[in-house]
């Protein structure tokens, strides 16, 4: 399915510029609309009553809130209105409680979600649950994209994560546009089952699919010489130059890799190159 509608959730001012770079990129070259919501977060409380609490102070909460959202809302549109791509532009004030609903309500109908890498320095609480309810509620691809002005740029070469699982199929699915416009495409298979059916020719199914859509694509097939796949990952992408990750988003629940780790909580938090990632 062809790319016509990119959104993005903005909750931070600071991070309007390289999340809309990347966007209004990949508009342009895809021929796309770009929906921005701009979002101001109550991080105060949890949508529920604490001590201490009355109406003036809630009030004085979503009051920020709101201030914030527009304050959003002006950069974006200061930064879209240097482009050439089609946009629009919407606020909204939402509780941490309450987060999911809203972003999931713009997402749903995006063909591509673009995000910021959810963890690192100065990250916001909301990054992540904004992550989470796109893909999981909103049924959205997603592209999550470094705090650094580089993603300004379509990709050369990518790398696509395959383990044979639903997550990873519908990733690369999702990210058939872009592919067709990189150089470079390189399928990556850590460690496949010896007595699994494609024993005999790992990931030659999926690279002649991507043949019949136009896209030729080298097949990697590595041993697990590291102890996180998220590693492996990372390393192979050096050495091949890389510059988007393609990958299935939480194939283990979201508790277990908020709590033990997994590679996709792994490659977010460390990733240096824009991630495309789907369920």
């Amino acid at each position: 399915m062809a790319i016509k509608t990119i959104s993005t959730i903005l909750t931070d001012k600071a991070l309007v510029k390289p999340v809309l770079d990347a966007a209004s990129t990949l508009a342009l070259n895809v021929d796309a609309h770009i929906d921005a919501l701009c979002l101001g977060v109550d991080r105060s409380q949890m949508g529920y009553y604490y001590a201490g609490a009355n109406a003036a102070i809630l009030q004085e909460a979503i009051s920020r809130a709101g201030a914030e959202a527009e304050e959003i809302e002006e950069a974006a549109k200061a930064a879209l209105a240097l482009t050439d791509t089609r946009w629009g532009t919407d606020t909204g004030v939402a509780q941490m409680a309450d987060l999911g609903r809203h972003v999931a309500q713009h997402a749903r109908f995006s063909d591509l979600v673009v995000l910021p890498k959810p963890y690192g320095k100065d990250a916001g609480i909301e990054l992540e649950p904004v992550v989470e309810a796109a893909m999981f509620e909103g049924r959205a691809p997603l592209l999550i994209v470094p705090q650094a002005d580089q993603v300004a740029k379509l990709p050369e070469t990518a790398l696509l994560c395959w383990n044979e699982s639903p997550e990873s199929l519908a990733a690369i699915k999702a990210s058939l546009p872009l592919l067709a416009q990189v150089d470079r495409v390189h399928i990556a298979i850590i460690d496949p089952p010896v007595h699994g059916p494609n024993r005999s020719d790992p990931g030659g199914m999926l690279a002649a699919w991507l043949a019949r859509h136009g896209v030729k694509a080298e097949i990697d097939v590595l041993a697990k010489t590291m102890p996180r796949i998220s590693d492996m990952i990372r390393r192979h992408a050096e050495d091949t130059s890389a510059d988007l990750i393609v990958m299935g988003g939480y194939g283990h629940s979201r508790f277990r890799e908020a709590i033990l780790g997994g590679a996709t909580r792994n490659m977010l938090e460390e990733a240096e190159v824009p991630v495309l990632l789907a369920h």
